[in-house]
């Protein structure tokens, strides 16, 4: 049977989170559901996985996330802010322990000479009071780019269980 990619990533998290009693929450954009499906496709994850947000236009980043429309005006959707903001919302308005963001331009269309497709920003954020943001630049396909997004966010996650001061 073939395992679907990153699977072992998800593997990992899921086992790392429970041993350690945290959980996780996901805000997405650009990859709309497959940070949330890959995790729940592990058995066991339904106690490490909180909950979900797909917030894929601006205003459900607004008014699901609590994300600042000026931000949004300002720096774009695509940005480290929105990125910063969206983790931060996602863990407010849900009891998990650790919350990842993901927001970026896929493809094959919507990118600018200073946002290109492929540019991905991903946050973090902890009930400890860890917030971190970062950006990836990524090539490929829309999938490719989606794909590549998931597994960066899976090594996110996966620092956070490991560095318990996150």
């Amino acid at each position: 049977m073939h395992q679907p990619l990153h699977h072992d990533l998800a593997q990992k998290i899921i086992s790392g989170y429970r041993e350690q009693g945290r959980k996780i929450v996901t805000a997405e954009s650009c990859t709309g559901g497959l940070v949330a499906g890959m995790l729940t496709e592990i058995s066991g994850a339904s106690g490490v996985f909180e909950r979900g947000f797909i917030t894929y236009s601006n205003d459900s980043k607004i008014d699901v996330l609590g994300v600042d429309n000026l931000a949004i005006q300002q720096c774009g959707a695509v940005s480290a802010e929105v990125a910063a903001q969206m983790a931060k919302g996602a863990l407010e308005f849900s009891s998990a322990d650790t919350a990842l963001s993901v927001t970026g331009i896929a493809g094959p269309s919507g990118g600018s000479v200073d946002k290109p497709v492929g540019l991905v920003y991903f946050g973090l954020a902890t009930r400890a009071g860890a917030l971190l943001h970062y950006k990836c630049n990524f090539t490929g396909t829309r999938s490719e780019i989606r794909e590549k997004a998931v597994g960066e966010a899976f090594r996110l996650l996966l620092s956070a269980i490991e560095d318990l001061a996150l």
